[in-house]
């Protein structure tokens, strides 16, 4: 029986792998993730308790393997984070229909050139 590789027929969605199958972006991601908690395990583990240390540890790089693995509809976290703030605290909530009516323009050109 043969065995048939699926083959994505969309090939911009097709991510290009630099190291250990992970792209760029999820490698700097993670090596940000284990540069902020790396030390904060051994500065905690320092204080007595280990599983405390590991724990907190945990807490502080997993918004970082979020914010490298998480993707919706082609884009990463911080630009549908950044789609969301600018949508509900940047824009004013009702934003009213305007249009630049240039018939009305010319209308009134029309009557400033009659009188």
């Amino acid at each position: 029986m043969a065995a048939y590789i699926p083959v994505p027929r969309d090939f911009s969605r097709v991510k290009s792998k630099v190291f250990f199958n992970l792209t760029k972006r999820q490698l700097i991601c993670f090596g940000a993730g284990a540069v902020l908690g790396v030390p904060s395990f051994f500065l905690l583990k320092s204080q007595g308790n280990t599983s405390l240390a590991a724990i907190c540890m945990m807490v502080i790089m997993l918004p970082m393997f979020f914010l490298g693995m998480y993707e919706k509809d082609g884009q990463p976290l911080e630009k549908i984070a950044g789609h969301f703030i600018r949508a509900k605290f940047v824009r004013p909530r009702e934003r009213p229909y305007k249009t630049n009516n240039y018939y009305a323009l010319l209308m009134r050109r029309k009557k400033r050139k009659r009188r």
